[in-house]
């Protein structure tokens, strides 16, 4: 073991988890997703938190802000970009309650779940991408 084996995934790691995810998707989401912009922190902000109506910062791992694609038009001007967040200091406590899922599984199932939100996926959906799900 290395010294580095005993550091806990930083910002970084996670955020590179979570674009191997979006490389592995199926092809006709893989571009689409790409586009989407990706923030990594360590925790969701006050302003997050209390939007969502959530006291524990350590409740949420990961947010889709946006506009489903099922929900877009091509009239619709975009006010802002889709962002898919990603916090690492939940991320990490789910991880090491669980115990039993490596941290690159567990990114890639956050960031499944979020990409479901910007695609209107559905169960299945999620299910043929994310094998979290069988």
């Amino acid at each position: 073991m290395t010294p580095h084996d005993a550091l806990a995934p930083d910002l970084a790691l996670i955020e590179d988890l979570a674009r191997e995810t979006v490389r592995a998707l199926p092809e006709p989401y893989r571009v689409a997703a790409a586009a989407i912009l990706l923030r990594v922190e360590e925790f969701p902000s006050d302003e997050i938190l209390t939007s969502m109506e959530i006291d524990d910062p350590f409740e949420l791992t990961g947010l889709y802000e946006g506009v489903p694609m099922t929900e877009k038009s091509v009239m619709d001007q975009p006010l802002q970009p889709d962002v898919i967040w990603l916090f690492r200091r939940p991320i990490l406590d789910e991880w090491v309650d669980r115990g039993n899922v490596s941290i690159g599984d567990l990114v890639s199932h956050v960031m499944v779940h979020e990409l479901a939100h910007h695609f209107g996926w559905s169960d299945d959906d999620i299910a043929a991408i994310d094998p979290w799900w069988e």
